[in-house]
């Protein structure tokens, strides 16, 4: 058997390169019989004929030496989708650090006297996505530990260390709605320990008897969402939950048979964050008369109350294994405030670039921290030289721990891939980064193979028409399990758990816990 032609180039390539350095036999250079066969195999892999319209870019290297075992279209620039977090991620535990926090903290002007306040109270956020409505609550009940129990001023909203821009360049609009797709605020909120930042999980339940009116509820409890519920009881749940675009106006219409909950974006989650405060506050008796307003902290405010977030290192573990959008956007600011003082999209995403770059990345194309925009654009070649440099960097252990691993069912150690490669040599093995976009499909990481030789490999498939080729992906990655450098697999004998989802072009870090 002989290598592909694609292969054969490559192999050239490097035998020239290495004879003009060198004094080692071309035959030490040759592939060997294990190599051929990894060839062949994902050669028949890739011939699926629903990548005959499509894009697809795949690289494996040895992550140790950086040898070239396999490469198609390794330098085309192909849509990363949520592939982009690897590189996010990594930039922002290198720029901020493994034990960078985010803060957030109540702040008073004027004068104190006794339990009243002349003056007003501050709410200064720096972008914490870990924020739950029991933590707002947490820091009012500091607040009114001090005695304080009247505010005469306004409860004033800092948000401040981002700028003002909520949505990313090239996200669609009709994606606003849905939680993936949240506003960025340096002040914001998330319903639960997902920590999707900007949402509020909204319940639908059977009324009492059927044609009557659903029950809605949300968590946190909030009025800041308008409910507008046209949903009835019936005998099966066929229900629709949408923000309205600009408003917070909820739409629900359907019917519901079972309780059904869906995560919406809130409208504004500078306004939502200090509205969850001000109820807070009054729940523990300290009453702020004037209104919400939005102004930058004065220099010469005192501190009342604090919070710190999770030390970044543990965050790693919800943004990755989960693939939160939110997350990624929230850190990329945060990366341009840290670099050049500036929490914009634009900073952050030099300074991403930038750590790129020096890392084995020369050739990429960010729009986002997160791969929503279609404009992202990486390269195979470039994907696999970034986790190759990694593995050199003091915090890579916390870093590679926080990726999803396959066939492994808990959420938070399986990930978007816990429902993948199950019963196979690849379940427990392959540590790796999902992503997915309408006909779009990405799985990069690393992968130890039957010789205990640690690999990594990027897997980019674009522009497929119709049914999800996910499967394509776990068949090289499982293939990758089984690599030998002198047994040859029988691609035969590949066995594959296909990947049972609802919709062809969503992983599970685009549906909830439910529907995964």
């Amino acid at each position: 058997m002989r290598p592909s032609r694609r292969t054969t180039l490559s192999l050239s390539a490097l035998l020239l390169a290495g004879l003009a350095w060198t004094s080692v036999p071309a035959s030490a250079l040759e592939p060997t019989s294990g190599v051929t066969d990894l060839v062949k195999d994902l050669d028949q892999i890739l011939s699926d004929a629903r990548l005959t319209p499509a894009r697809a870019g795949v690289v494996v290297k040895s992550a140790t030496s950086g040898e070239e075992l396999y490469a198609q279209d390794p330098g085309r620039i192909l849509t990363p989708a949520s592939n982009t977090k690897l590189v996010t991620s990594a930039a922002a535990v290198d720029s901020l650090g493994p034990d960078f926090r985010f803060t957030t903290d109540v702040l008073s002007t004027g004068r104190r006297a006794d339990s009243v306040l002349t003056g007003d109270l501050y709410l200064r956020g720096t972008g914490d996505p870990t924020l739950l409505a029991a933590d707002y609550d947490a820091l009012a009940a500091r607040v009114a530990a001090t005695g304080l129990k009247v505010v005469t001023g306004k409860l004033v909203a800092d948000d401040t260390w981002f700028d003002s821009v909520r949505l990313g360049t090239d996200w669609a609009w009709d994606d606003e709605p849905y939680y993936y797709s949240a506003q960025i605020s340096a002040l914001t909120a998330s319903p639960d320990t997902d920590y999707d930042a900007g949402t509020v999980i909204v319940s639908v339940a059977p009324g009492n008897s059927a044609g009557k009116p659903a029950k809605v509820s949300t968590t946190p409890e909030t009025d800041y969402l308008k409910i507008d519920n046209r949903a009835t009881t019936g005998t099966s749940t066929d229900v629709t939950v949408e923000r309205q675009h600009g408003t917070n106006t909820v739409l629900i219409t359907g019917t519901v048979a079972e309780k059904y909950d869906e995560w919406v974006t809130v409208d504004d989650p500078t306004g939502y964050a200090a509205s969850l405060f001000r109820k807070a506050l009054t729940g523990h008796g300290v009453r702020v008369l004037g209104a919400t307003a939005r102004e930058t902290t004065p220099a010469g405010a005192v501190t009342v109350a604090s919070r710190e977030s999770m030390p970044l290192g543990e965050m790693l573990v919800p943004f990755l294994k989960l693939s939160n959008n939110m997350h990624a956007e929230i850190l990329t600011k945060s990366i341009g405030r840290k670099v050049s003082g500036a929490g914009t999209w634009n900073a952050g995403l030099a300074a991403i670039t930038a750590f790129a770059r020096a890392n084995g990345m020369p050739t990429l194309r960010v729009r986002d921290g997160s791969g929503l925009s279609r404009v992202d654009g990486l390269t195979p070649d470039g994907v696999t030289g970034l986790l190759i440099a990694l593995r050199s960097k003091p915090w890579f252990s916390t870093w590679y721990g926080a990726l999803p691993i396959a066939g492994e069912p808990d959420r938070m150690v399986g990930g978007t891939l816990r429902s993948r490669m199950r019963g196979t040599p690849a379940a427990g093995n392959v540590r790796a980064k999902t992503g997915s976009l309408t006909g779009v499909t990405a799985l990069s990481g690393y992968v130890t193979s039957a010789d205990n030789e640690p690999l990594v490999f990027s897997v980019m498939l674009n522009q497929f028409l119709s049914g999800s080729p996910k499967d394509i992906e776990d068949k090289i990655a499982i293939r990758l399990a089984q690599f030998s450098r002198t047994a040859p697999a029988d691609i035969a004998n590949v066995q594959l758990r296909q990947v049972q989802q609802d919709s062809a072009d969503l992983e599970c870090s685009w549906l909830k816990p439910a529907q995964c």
